[in-house]
């Protein structure tokens, strides 16, 4: 999935002149194709990470689901904030604050920033204005999709969403890692 990502930068010339990775394995992983095909490093930027959470490694719902154990109720206190991990606020500041230098280290051409669903999303309800707080069943992130940011102005607003994956993800399996 993510080499048809890669691809299809390729295929609309975009001049990719840097990748940048969270430091977690499957983004590293999902950054290969682009660095094969643009013949370029990774690099790692830790402000890409996923954010962390009470909840890692468990399964929330269903029979057994963390959400059904009343010792996990106090982490669910404030689903705006969210009480259970991470603010959101402080993800949306750090993946802006990565945005910025990341499009601040190069002089001229595109930089590939590989990150989680999370993260991303959080960047696109901030530049957007809306509440970051938001159903995560309603985001708009698929697997090895491409969101597109240009700075306009005084700052980066989105301009583009693709998701040049689309057709394998009827193959794929997305577990909804926490």
């Amino acid at each position: 999935m993510a080499a048809a990502a890669a691809a299809d930068l390729v295929d609309r010339g975009r001049p990719v002149v840097s990748v940048i990775a969270s430091p977690l394995q499957r983004t590293m992983e999902s950054a290969e194709p682009f660095a094969a095909l643009f013949n370029l490093p990774v690099t790692t930027d830790d402000r890409l990470i996923e954010p962390s959470n009470h909840f890692e490694g468990t399964r929330l719902s269903g029979r057994g689901g963390a959400l059904r154990k009343p010792r996990n109720w106090p982490s669910l206190v404030n689903p705006l904030r969210p009480s259970w991990g991470e603010p959101f606020t402080s993800i949306a500041d750090r993946m802006l604050a990565a945005i910025d230098a990341a499009w601040r280290s190069v002089d001229d051409g595109d930089v590939v920033l590989v990150s989680h669903q999370l993260p991303i999303w959080m960047v696109h309800r901030a530049l957007a204005g809306e509440r970051l707080a938001h159903d995560p069943r309603k985001r708009r992130c698929e697997l090895s999709s491409v969101t597109t940011l240009s700075w306009r102005g005084d700052g980066f607003v989105e301009v583009g969403y693709a998701n040049p994956a689309g057709h394998l993800q009827v193959l794929a399996t997305d577990v909804g890692a926490v």
